[in-house]
């Protein structure tokens, strides 16, 4: 009786199901080690990793009920998600709130979440859905490659003016969406084309307009709240559109002046989360600190977020990291498997567009830890302390169960056909 009730609950891939809870499970873990400076703030040590779990339950219940969502109904929602996305992108810009000199955020309904991650989702929706109906025997129909631009243009633009990793992750996973749905090389490489030579743009923008206060303030002058505050303010209104550019030029900089320096050198008030990162990292041996026993947590103000896959290595060593990675893999991979076995191509593009979204930022985020590109505020998903983000994660991954589900059933009557 329990175990047919567990199974009406837990239903779908057991595979992804089993990665999920095993992410789930480091997260807890590590957020509760790397929250210090969260646990002083609240006087409580359990405080953050309670709310944590809280928000991991609820994201759990949010993707039970998406994975009982049949795939057509996905379908119908795209263009409500697609609206929604752009009224509340349009929202944020106008009147967000600010987190790091970005306005990320806004209140709906008395929760803070970021619009972005649902634009991510309603893109690849989109996308999956456009390649899905055009989609002939030689691959897909030319104008898939036109009307996912279209679906682009109101979207990108609007998440890369106050966050640029988050827009370069969304057109890379659409790429590869694209590549999958097999559509004309010679579009694709005129795309990339056009990106190559607008990224190109971009970065002589960047660094012709942008400011690097770090890098132009005195030795042994750090600035102040109020200084900051006193420099936009004195900003003009052109400069303020374009504010994001001091922060991407200051990252440009930082990586680009990337040497090995000797341990006595290294400034560690200059760049406090980069280097105390690579101290968690190089004194991690291969087995780890152990859970709990990081040093470098209290130091990287970022390491329940951005930076938590340096903690994982400093407690859980070389091999727990890989652990860890390779539980990414594992979901990109059981998904192509699911893929594989759909009927139709919607819920197959739409499965592994989720998939390509979530290891590929995972990804990001495990590169930046380890100092292979520059600082992006990429969180890891599932495992970085989060609000709304994890919810909306856990209804990706619900998404890709009831995916598994339909993929489940196929199989079933095709078994069935042949004993017959």
């Amino acid at each position: 009786m329990i175990n047919k009730t567990l199974g009406n609950i837990f239903k779908g891939d057991k595979v992804i199901w089993m990665v999920f809870f095993f992410l789930c499970l480091v997260s807890i873990i590590e957020v509760y080690s790397a929250s210090s400076q969260l646990t002083y703030k609240a006087s409580s040590y359990t405080a953050p990793v309670l709310k944590h779990i809280m928000l991991i339950v609820i994201g759990i219940v949010c993707m039970v009920v998406t994975l009982n969502v049949k795939c057509r109904y996905f379908k119908m929602a795209t263009p409500f998600v697609l609206l929604f996305a752009v009224v509340t992108l349009l929202w944020v810009a106008i009147a967000g709130a600010s987190t790091n000199g970005a306005q990320r955020w806004i209140v709906l309904f008395g929760l803070q979440f970021q619009p972005s991650e649902i634009a991510k989702g309603a893109m690849v929706l989109a996308t999956a859905q456009i390649l899905s109906a055009l989609q002939t025997e030689n691959g897909a129909d030319k104008l898939a490659f036109r009307y996912i631009l279209m679906v682009c243009l109101p979207i990108v633009p609007l998440i890369m003016v106050e966050n640029l990793s988050t827009a370069m992750l969304l057109c890379l996973v659409i790429f590869m969406m694209m590549l999958l749905g097999r559509v004309p090389a010679r579009q694709l490489g005129a795309l990339l084309g056009v990106v190559v030579l607008a990224v190109a743009l971009l970065v002589c923008c960047v660094m012709a307009f942008g400011t690097d206060e770090e890098a132009q303030k005195p030795a042994n002058q750090t600035l102040t709240e109020q200084t900051i505050e006193q420099k936009k303010e004195d900003k003009s209104t052109v400069e303020r559109v374009f504010h994001r550019f001091d922060t991407w030029k200051s990252r440009i900089n930082k990586f680009l002046a990337h040497k090995d320096v000797a341990p006595k050198d290294v400034d560690l008030d200059k760049d406090a989360q980069v280097a105390h990162a690579n101290i968690a990292i190089a004194t991690s041996n291969i087995m780890g600190k152990g859970p709990g026993n990081s040093e470098e947590r209290d130091f990287v103000s970022q390491a329940f977020s951005d930076f938590i896959y340096a903690i994982i290595i400093e407690e859980m060593g070389i091999l727990g990291a890989t652990g860890v990675a390779m539980l990414y893999i594992i979901l990109l991979f059981r998904t192509g498997r699911i893929a594989s076995r759909c009927e139709n191509n919607f819920p197959a593009f739409f499965a592994m567009g989720l998939a390509l979204l979530l290891v590929t930022q995972a990804l990001f985020n495990m590169c930046v830890a380890v100092g292979l590109v520059p600082v992006t505020g990429q969180p890891l998903p599932f495992i970085s302390k989060g609000g709304t983000a994890t919810i909306i994660n856990c209804v990706y991954i619900g998404a890709i169960l009831s995916v598994s589900r339909s993929a489940q059933r196929k199989q079933e009557i095709i078994a069935d056909t042949n004993v017959a």
